[in-house]
């Protein structure tokens, strides 16, 4: 509660109320949480005993500050339950506050566990428990003087002080008595105590930080204090005037005095008594007209300002409870039972006496007060707008019952279309506070819940979206407190209409914070007013739970709302006026399929009322109503001739020939007026499906935005199917043949198209058509679908075409169905099935890459999905069909996709293919290696794999390479993913690579069955740079690790001969600088190798040397020079001056420690990185090199032509 909500001293307003108030809402909490008691009393004892300990320890201290706060916040929303302990833990804190011998810094960390109890507990419980005797005041006041307002550290400890200080002003003694014990020192003047108070709380009004509210509080039991006021409440009240009058809210300087000053004013005349503050409150007002503070920006002096102005009104105002306001019932429950059983159903008001006081007692500053509040309620913030509500409804009850009334009115005035959400939302606050507060009586109730009927719908659209969710948020807050405010017989006239829209609230409002108020609002009303037609009925199914999800409260809630008539018409009245001209799309969707199913509830008003409206909003200027009166005549039609079906009635008993004339004129009408052009038609074109507009669409789908393409492409898909198995069927199952060789030509035709957009949407249109359109043309419509599958120069970027194509192809398969006697021209069968297969693995090799990144991928995801459709539905139908090569290479290509590096694919591969290995139906025939793949994949625990993280995945994917049929595809994927660049995807398929190389690594045949996949594997990728590059650093990290150690006893061994020849044929006349820096390390590690072979690597290696590049000139120069010293390649005795020549040239740390006066070694130092008019100086030092080394010399070759 903020500090000015505590009922003024002698107000009106019962302080037992509010204390019953307080108490239901810690019921409530206790009742709604989980907590039942203190369970952490144990620990934040020994936690609070050990402060001096921890004191020293900087980490250990904030280690247990940053404990408790945790402790602390777990009842943040059950703070009652600290009650019991709140005692002794103060008692404990304060017990080193009081020790003299305590040091400073203890005091401080005793008064931050101080303040973290405070925040959590509420100061006004916690301050009673400090102690207030007499002898407490001086000590208090000491330890201020020890305090600076400018430590930004110990501010809690200032808080907590001021906090305390206040509670030991209410001591029951004059101050004066207080000063006589004082002694004066020599040469110092005496301060009373009540200037030293004073002193130190205006010096703390003017801070910025969270003292300056405790101050306030200071300054509201000091300065009210019967001996204070009449020496110090003039001159306190002329320094706030002075203090807020050269202030300006434009400085932060300024609004940090005005915010203190402010907040103490509002509460010297809250809790002050009005005799003692009356003769100051006009000079108060005059004061605050002129600092203007609506014009403020700061949310918090607007704020404080209306509370301000509140506290003042009520100052003018004598405290009196209005005899003329409306009651229901007793506070006492006893006197409530008593009168319910005289007479239940009496409305209670007091009885009309003439009033003491007149309107002649009102003074004229009431009515600035009250026009400051009416301006309070149409703030641009919330809090400012509930304080001036309950500043309203504090001052209504004060009034005489002429001038409320006029109040009322006022507030009335706020529900204008001409105001803002804001000046709503405050009229919607103010209504409930005076309901609340009996101060609108049974008279008035016509007008009022006319305008809360309205803002209960209230929504207004700004821009892109719209406001006044916190108004009928505000609106559901007053039907429940009118619910309790006033005896059913009062509200009896409005039940119907307050009931339904409370219901369209619940139902139909786009946000959760909306509905769960009015299903709240309803609930309270069927409790308390117990007139809400099937009100029990229907909170058991629109609770305040089952409310959350928007999908279920449009399209199941009412449905079994609408189940009773009451509601049923005024819901389906609603979304047609409110929901299908929505600005959200999703809320215009929903409204069309709620509508759909309300006809089914109402068929006859859906019919002859909804019905014709929809066509006439189907031609509205605005394009979110266009767009939701399409897609409601749709669903609504369907609805009804559904309905005629289901009945056995004509269609025309719902739908008359005007009504399917207007239907089929809205595509002409919307034609003609050219709303199917701009950012309108992309809705327009989801909305409505005949042909010639499907057709349209497809053709053009790439001058629609990207984000919106997907769903145009879908809805004519969509509507394509739909409209060929209505209207181009001539008898069941057999095609009208003028309509079949139109729309099977006119697609074929298009899938030519230069624009991709185009091939994609017209391949996806072939593929929905229905089996009786593409029977006689299926081999044709495939043929047509396979050339947009193929890779050309022209469309090579055209990625998404070949995707849509082979989801086409799918679709065509799963339509047309298996016969394996078929002919190729109706189902696929023994004579087309293979060459769909050839389509679909073909591509599995699709790579292409573009400015987007891998475009290829979208193709190859769509060709896993497509051959496990198709393979499972061949399974399923005719699993002769399936032949084992063909099985062997579906496999084979899903394993290497699987073991490849984009995580996303690598995952759908790997479901696919255990997909079609533990296959519920009949075993797919002749999958390479069964038994082995059960055994390595059990289906008990591949289901919790996650495919897509490469440390699960490539662990197991890397024991097919045990599976001579998976090996090669297997090991071409790794070689990728080893080679790559991201580091988790390197990681494990590295460490998955050479797992299964361990197990190897002494069975020579083994090895050498991998040896030569692996050779294989690098020959058919020759000069593939998508394979060969990191098939390279493969090899390179295979190398190092010796993997292949077991050839190197044999003197040129096939392996690392052909590897070499390779290699050379892989760099030749390259000038990409990774394959060269790639293949430099992969002759480093072939020198390991004996025989002629080493010669003719080093001879590689050497020629490098002196390549055109210097980068591969350097890099080749340090690589040899790791190579010498890690490879037993160089006879001892020329050893040195080996090393002494790359040292120089490779310009690694190494020549640092091996300091050479050798003069060569510089020279090359200096010419490496030089560029070509260095190179005869560099082949100088290599042709030393290869003298020393036994290589011969590198000999220049002339080019043709050049003597």
């Amino acid at each position: 509660m903020a500090l000015s909500e505590e009922p003024a001293a002698g107000a009106a307003e019962d302080p037992a109320e509010d204390r019953a108030e307080d108490a239901a809402e810690d019921a409530a909490l206790a009742c709604g949480a989980a907590l039942e008691s203190f369970g952490e009393s144990g620990e934040t004892r020994e936690l609070l005993g050990s402060l001096p300990a921890v004191l020293g320890d900087r980490a250990a201290r904030e280690g247990a500050l940053e404990r408790f706060r945790v402790i602390m916040d777990r009842y943040q929303e059950q703070p009652h339950l600290l009650d019991p302990h709140l005692e002794w833990m103060l008692n404990l804190l304060l017990k080193f506050v009081q020790d003299k011998t305590s040091p400073a810094d203890l005091i401080h960390l005793a008064f931050k566990f101080l303040y973290i109890i405070t925040k959590v507990r509420g100061y006004k419980t916690f301050l009673r428990l400090f102690p207030h005797e007499v002898a407490d005041v001086q000590p208090v006041l000491d330890m201020f003087t020890n305090q600076s307002p400018k430590d930004h550290e110990t501010w809690e400890t200032r808080y907590m002080l001021l906090l305390w200080l206040s509670v030991t002003c209410l001591i029951p003694f004059d101050f004066s008595r207080l000063d006589g014990n004082l002694h004066n020192q020599p040469g110092q003047e005496r301060v009373p105590t009540m200037d030293r108070i004073l002193q130190i709380a205006e010096s703390y009004l003017v801070v910025s930080d969270k003292a300056r509210d405790a101050a306030a509080v200071l300054v509201s039991k000091f300065v009210t204090r019967p001996d204070v006021k009449q020496k110090k409440m003039a001159g306190f009240l002329d320094w706030s005037l002075c203090t807020l009058a050269r202030s300006s809210f434009q400085t932060i300087e300024g609004v940090i005095a005005m915010d203190g000053t402010l907040q103490a004013l509002a509460q010297i005349f809250k809790h002050g008594k009005r005799d003692d503050c009356l003769p100051y409150a006009a000079t108060v007002l005059q004061c605050l007209d002129g600092c203007r503070l609506p014009d403020s920006n700061q949310t918090l002096l607007r704020k404080l300002g209306v509370k301000l102005v509140q506290r003042l009104g009520l100052t003018f105002l004598k405290p009196r409870v209005a005899k003329w306001r409306y009651q229901r019932g007793c506070r006492s429950l006893a006197a409530s039972l008593q009168l319910c059983v005289q007479s239940p159903r009496e409305p209670r008001m007091q009885a009309e006496t003439p009033d003491s006081d007149g309107e002649d007692d009102v003074p004229e500053e009431v009515e600035s007060v009250i026009e400051q509040l009416l301006v309070g309620l149409k703030d641009k913030d919330t809090i400012v707008r509930w304080s001036a509500a309950k500043g309203i409804g504090r001052m209504a009850g004060r009034l005489p019952k002429e001038l409320a009334d006029d109040v009322a009115g006022s507030v009335l005035d706020c529900f204008s279309f001409q105001e803002t959400d804001s000046a709503w939302h405050g009229g919607c606050l103010a209504l409930a506070e005076l309901g609340r507060r009996g101060l609108l009586l049974p008279s008035r109730l016509s007008d009022v819940v006319t305008v809360i009927l309205k803002a209960l719908t209230y929504e207004e659209k700004r821009g892109a979206c719209s406001v006044g969710s916190n108004v009928r948020d505000a609106a559901c807050y007053v039907c429940w407190a009118f619910a309790r405010a006033y005896e059913p017989q009062e509200l009896k006239p409005f039940v119907a209409a307050i009931s339904s829209t409370l219901v369209i609230a619940a139902v139909f409002d786009r946000d959760v914070n909306c509905r769960r108020a009015a299903s709240a609002a309803f609930q309270e009303n069927v409790g308390r007013q117990g007139t809400f037609p099937h009100g029990i009925d229907i909170l058991t199914t629109a609770d305040y739970f089952a409310v959350g999800n928007r999908s279920n409260c449009f399209l199941v809630i009412s449905m079994f709302i609408a189940g009773f008539p009451e509601y049923t018409q005024p819901m389906i009245d609603h979304l047609v006026t409110m929901k299908i001209n929505h600005w959200d799309g999703a809320i215009r969707e929903l409204s069309a399929k709620a509508l759909r199913n309300l006809a089914q509830r109402a068929p006859e008003h859906s019919a002859r009322q909804v019905f014709p409206r929809l066509l006439s909003m189907t031609q509205s200027p605005d394009l979110h109503t266009r767009h939701g009166a399409v897609l409601a005549c749709a669903e609504v039609a369907h609805s009804l001739y559904t309905l005629a079906v289901q009945r056995g009635r004509p269609v025309s008993d719902f739908l008359d020939e005007k009504t399917v004339q207007g239907l089929k004129q809205i595509h002409q009408q919307l034609y003609d007026r050219q709303l199917y052009r701009g950012l309108g038609g992309e809705l327009m074109r989801q909305a409505d499906g005949w042909q010639w507009l499907i057709n349209d669409t497809l053709r053009n789908l790439h001058i629609v935005s990207s984000h919106s393409r997907q769903r145009i492409k879908e809805a004519a898909v969509s509507a394509l199917a739909a409209l060929c198995s209505a209207y181009h069927a001539r008898e069941p199952g057999e095609a009208d043949p003028a309509a079949q060789e139109e729309l099977v030509k006119q697609y074929l035709a298009e899938l030519q198209s230069p624009e991709e957009m185009t091939r994609c949407g017209c391949a996806l249109a072939l593929g929905a058509l229905p089996a009786f359109i593409l029977k006689g043309r299926l081999r044709q419509v495939l043929a047509g679908l396979r050339a947009v599958t193929h890779i050309s120069p022209e469309d090579v970027s055209f990625a998404e075409s070949r995707r849509d194509a082979l989801k086409a192809i799918a679709r065509i398969c799963q339509t047309v169905g298996v016969r394996a006697g078929g002919t190729p021209d109706e189902a696929v069968c023994r004579e087309n099935v293979s060459q769909i297969y050839c389509t679909m693995l073909d591509c599995l090799n699709d790579y292409t890459t573009d400015s987007r990144g891998d475009v290829g991928a979208w193709v190859r995801e769509a060709a896993m999905t497509s051959l496990m459709d198709l393979t499972l539905l061949l399974g399923r139908d005719e699993p002769e069909l399936i032949e084992a090569p063909v099985c062997r290479r579906v496999m084979c290509c899903l394993a290497q996709q699987a073991s490849e590096k984009i995580d996303r694919f690598r995952a759908h591969a790997a479901r696919v293919f255990l997909a079609l290995l533990h296959w519920d139906g009949p075993a797919i025939p002749h999958v390479p290696h069964r038994q082995e793949l059960e055994r390595l994949f059990p289906r008990s625990t591949v289901a919790s794999v996650n495919w897509g993280a490469p440390s699960q995945a490539f662990p197991r994917v890397a024991q097919l390479l045990g599976l001579p049929a998976y090996r090669y595809h297997v090991l071409l994927g790794l070689a990728v993913s080893v080679g790559g660049l991201t580091e988790s995807t390197v990681r494990y398929s590295t460490q998955g690579l050479f797992e299964y190389m361990k197990g190897i690594q002494n069975d020579p045949w083994a090895l050498k069955d991998f040896s030569g996949t692996l050779l294989q594997v690098f020959e058919d990728n020759l000069l593939n740079d998508r394979v060969s590059v990191p098939l390279l650093k493969t090899l390179d990290q295979m190398l190092a690790n010796r993997c292949f150690d077991i050839f190197t006893t044999e003197e040129n061994h096939p392996f690392c001969v052909k590897l070499l020849a390779l290699c050379k044929e892989e760099i030749k006349k390259s000038k990409d600088v990774q394959k060269l820096r790639s293949s430099i390390a992969v002759f480093c590690g072939l020198v390991q190798f004996p025989g002629d072979v080493r010669k003719k690597v080093l001879l590689q290696l050497f020629l490098l040397l002196c390549h055109p590049f210097p980068v591969i000139r350097k890099h080749t120069a340090s690589e040899v020079y790791e190579m010498v010293l890690t490879y037993d390649v160089v006879a001892m005795d020329v050893l040195d001056e080996v090393m002494a020549v790359l040292s120089g040239t490779a310009c690694c740390k190494s020549t640092e420690a091996r300091p050479t006066s050798d003069s060569k070694v510089t020279s090359l130092k200096r010419t490496v990185k030089g560029g070509d008019a260095e190179l005869p100086v560099v082949r100088a030092q290599r042709n030393r090199l290869c003298d020393l080394l036994g290589v011969p010399r590198p000999q220049l070759v002339p080019k043709p032509g050049v003597r």
